[in-house]
């Protein structure tokens, strides 16, 4: 299973889609895209998501956010599980796309990151 989380108005996101439809799923594997604007992640789905990707989860946020400065989210005091209930109440600051496949995640920002996926 080959699960996307993503957001359709990111071209990013939507070139990681496209690439893992014509070029990485060669075996057909299932494809489960989850729109996390629509449906966001709760805590606990963000710590796990978060340990497949092996980083801090400071790589999950998008800085670039108008919400990261209004919640003063530069602030590296802030604990992680303030930075996760941040992502929770305020979907549109994760990293898109995220693809997870056998217990491991990616951020696709390039879209070819997602590459070492399917090595």
């Amino acid at each position: 299973m080959i699960t996307i989380y993503h957001n359709p108005r990111c071209s990013k996101s939507r070139s990681t889609c496209e690439l893992i439809a014509t070029t990485y799923n060669a075996a057909n594997e299932p494809v489960e895209i989850v729109e996390y604007l629509k449906h966001p992640l709760s805590v606990a789905q963000l710590k796990t998501l978060n340990a497949m990707l092996g980083a801090p989860v400071r790589e999950m946020l998008r800085d670039t956010e108008s919400a990261y400065q209004e919640l003063g989210l530069g602030n590296l005091e802030l604990s992680d599980d303030q930075l996760y209930e941040a992502i929770e109440q305020h979907p549109i600051l994760m990293q898109r796309p995220i693809v997870v496949r056998n217990g491991r995640a990616v951020i696709g920002r390039p879209p070819e990151n997602i590459k070492a996926l399917f090595e």
